[in-house]
């Protein structure tokens, strides 16, 4: 099995936002920027996620993939 991200998997298996929510006992919030890449979830976070979905956290694609901005300015002062 290649990789799918969390998106993909709760798509596939037609699982909404709020079902994920309810059945892994993650944060709304950190669930939502999960899937929408912009947020790496701990551990922990992976291993509910994961049995939630019935997967191995190695068989779900985690990491950003928002890019990362680069700032330019002088710095906090």
């Amino acid at each position: 099995m290649s990789s799918k991200s969390v998106t993909e998997l709760c798509h596939e298996q037609q699982l909404t936002l709020e079902q994920l929510v309810e059945q892994s006992g993650v944060d709304e919030h950190r669930i939502v920027a999960i899937l929408m890449g912009r947020w790496t979830p701990s551990s922990s976070d992976r291993d509910k996620i994961a049995n939630t979905l019935g997967v191995s956290k190695d068989d779900i694609t985690w990491g950003h993939q928002t890019p990362i901005q680069h700032l330019y300015g002088i710095g906090p002062g």
